[in-house]
């Protein structure tokens, strides 16, 4: 009999949640999904397909790190953010899923660990179970606005720690990463010689664009450690079918070459984003400040109605935040994030229970920013009927 890696044994078992909407789809019941964050389904626009037919889209030049003019596009629109980058420290993957896989390999064996915040986004978990690396939580505190605290992951590592990871900004939370945040953590990525994993797919979406001291991206800094930077089409342009993303390697030179040296191999092995996606890039990247409005108008519109819904002495609240697609809601204790989830979900809404992003220390509930606004306004008036004041 074939026998498997425990790896891939991840639990199968559907959760109430999972159960409950089962049934509500099954019963043809109309739903206000507060949870959609598909940007091709939710009326933003698309570029013209056509760019994804170049005439040399059958051209086959495999290139371990990317196509250099693919790369080349990427510097210009890593300057037009205020980063000075060279294409020689740009490497293409699929997605940045597949580049934390190229990641773990490149700074862990079997049985490291890597720091990953919460409550976050629930992914990396799993991203690095399957290369055979542990994942370790270093809290993001409530009080600093789920800020990010060195002290905190100073205080999560241990002897196998091999890197830390953070999200800018943060998902769901949407805070970003701030000067003095980012110094404090250069201080124990150096102590404990750890390398800088920074997740950026949201970087593009700061409500306020002119906000002092937030670090849009780790890239083209003088470092003290070496340093990932990560982004993709999946969030800057919305497309994320597409299947290309991008890494800046940064730090000390002789770090981030030996990096480079080693990502070029596994990159050679894989050669895994496809020509015509790789060719259209300069002409994607230049729809992308199109899309990136459109989104901010979409989620600055649909927060504010959400927090315009919010009755005086109301005994849930919003959760400040700087940038993102995400809105994080507190609600009391009792009855809980569970029994709301269903609560909502019987009255025709789904939201996401806190739990899911590894919240701790009180009740929460996750919104999408990017349903239509109509579709939106319809979900939070449900929301505020089931919350009640």
């Amino acid at each position: 009999m074939s026998r498997f890696s425990e790896r891939t044994d991840f639990a199968r078992t559907p959760n109430p949640l999972a159960l409950a909407l089962e049934r509500h789809r099954a019963s043809g019941r109309p739903l206000l999904d507060l949870t959609e964050s598909n940007p091709t389904r939710v009326g933003l626009p698309l570029p013209d397909a056509a760019l994804l037919a170049p005439e040399d889209a059958f051209t086959y030049q495999p290139e371990p790190l990317g196509l250099v003019s693919a790369r080349q596009a990427l510097v210009a629109d890593f300057a037009a953010r205020g980063a000075q980058v060279s294409a020689a420290h740009l490497l293409l993957t699929a997605s940045t899923s597949e580049a934390y896989g190229w990641l773990f390999k490149l700074l862990c064996e079997p049985g490291d660990n890597v720091l990953v915040p919460a409550p976050c986004y629930p992914l990396f978990e799993h991203l690095a179970r399957l290369e055979g690396v542990q994942t370790r939580s270093y809290a993001l505190p409530r009080a600093h606005g789920f800020g990010l605290d060195a002290r905190e992951v100073a205080a999560a590592c241990d002897a196998r720690t091999r890197a830390v990871l953070v999200v800018n900004p943060g998902n769901p939370t949407g805070h970003f990463l701030h000067e003095g945040e980012l110094a404090a953590l250069a201080d124990v990525c150096v102590d404990r010689r750890l390398a800088l994993l920074c997740d950026e797919v949201f970087a593009p979406f700061a409500w306020d664009a002119a906000a002092p001291g937030r670090v849009a991206t780790v890239a083209g800094r003088a470092l003290p450690m070496l340093t990932f930077a990560l982004g993709g089409l999946s969030k800057a342009v919305g497309l994320p079918g597409l299947k290309l993303a991008w890494t800046h390697v940064g730090g000390p030179g002789h770090l981030r070459d030996e990096a480079l040296a080693r990502l070029e191999w596994v990159g050679d092995t894989y050669l895994p984003v496809g020509t015509p996606v790789q060719r259209a890039l300069p002409a994607l990247l230049a729809h992308a400040p199109r899309f990136q409005a459109a989104v901010l108008e979409r989620v600055r519109g649909n927060r504010q109605r959400l927090l315009a819904a919010r009755p005086r002495g109301a005994t849930w609240d919003v959760v400040p935040a700087e940038g993102g697609w995400s809105a994080v809601l507190r609600i009391p204790r009792v009855p809980g994030e569970e029994a709301t989830c269903l609560a909502l979900l019987d009255a025709g809404a789904r939201v996401q229970p806190g739990y899911f992003y590894d919240f701790g220390g009180g009740a929460f509930l996750v919104l999408s920013l990017l349903p239509q606004p109509e579709v939106f306004a319809a979900a939070v008036e449900v929301l505020t009927r089931t919350l009640g004041p």
